[in-house]
């Protein structure tokens, strides 16, 4: 059914607090798979609190995570028919490693698909430390399915900019395997949509059983770029975007496919099915990054 827009316009999603710590950062790493391989000790710094605590970058999209808002009746919007479908992140500080953190999130716009379509809606989060300083911000897509026709579009969308993959094949190529637990661990970062819990509700929406998070499954691409061209150098990320295009399942192999100027595209390697595309990543210290511009 179409968004209830006015509802969507009045709501505001909640602002959050986090006090980090060594296990926080830990725990996180470990959800999006981390050390998975224990004689690999470059990975030691961002799962070992004795040896770190080193922030993995793709944090930022789970610190002071206001939760699943659009589950509040307020919102306006029906929860089982929402789909997260892009995502950025840009760092513009270093991240701190302990503290308060606060994030605030606002709705910056809304497409109407008309009548029997989905509706998109757009939204930014800004992450602050205890000073008050910002640290970094994100920006977010989420599809509604069946929830346009509300009487058109709202507030400004922007276009994302496409990245488009170069000719030739990759230069590099990064096979990560997900544990079938790896849902139930991830969402206790703070995001408890049953989407990626329980299989009833997976199945009545169209899923053979619940699904990774979106952000679990970035979060292991960030893994795999920060491995192939920044050496474990956490420093060396400055931001990362994409497109979600199919969901992938806890315990398949995430395959990130990875050209040295930052673009990539992951596909699950069980299936050969391509669940994210338009994929681009700055990084520091990778010499043969170029400047883009967008298509």
């Amino acid at each position: 059914m179409p968004i209830d827009i006015d509802r969507l316009m009045q709501f505001s999603p909640p602002s959050a607090r986090q006090v980090l710590n060594p296990r926080d950062i830990a725990f996180y790493a470990l959800s999006i798979g981390m050390g998975h391989d224990p004689c690999d000790a470059r990975q030691l710094p961002f799962v070992d609190p004795l040896r770190g605590p080193v922030v993995m970058p793709a944090m930022v999209l789970v610190m002071a995570h206001p939760g699943f808002y659009l589950a509040d009746p307020e919102s306006g919007v029906d929860p089982k028919a929402v789909l997260h479908v892009e995502q950025e992140f840009a760092l513009i500080a270093p991240l701190p490693a302990a503290g308060e953190v606060v994030s605030r999130t606002r709705i910056t716009g809304v497409v109407d698909k008309g009548a029997g379509g989905p509706a998109l809606i757009l939204s930014d989060t800004e992450l602050r430390d205890a000073a008050g300083n910002p640290f970094a911000r994100l920006n977010r897509t989420t599809f509604v399915r069946g929830g346009g026709g509300f009487g058109g579009t709202v507030g400004v969308a922007i276009s994302d900019p496409v990245w488009p993959i170069p000719e030739g094949q990759p230069d590099h190529v990064v096979d990560l395997a997900t544990s079938p637990e790896q849902a139930l661990f991830y969402r206790l970062n703070g995001d408890l949509n049953p989407l990626h819990s329980d299989p009833d509700l997976a199945r009545q929406v169209g899923f053979e059983r619940p699904i990774l998070h979106g952000l679990c499954t970035m979060g292991v691409l960030c893994h795999a770029l920060l491995r192939a061209l920044g050496d474990y150098s956490a420093e060396s990320m400055r931001g990362v975007s994409l497109r979600f295009s199919k969901p992938a399942y806890p315990g398949e192999t995430i395959r990130t496919e990875i050209w040295s100027d930052g673009s990539f595209r992951a596909r699950v390697v069980e299936r050969d099915v391509v669940v994210v595309d338009r994929g681009f990543a700055r990084l520091d210290c990778s010499p043969q990054q170029r400047i883009r511009s967008p298509a």
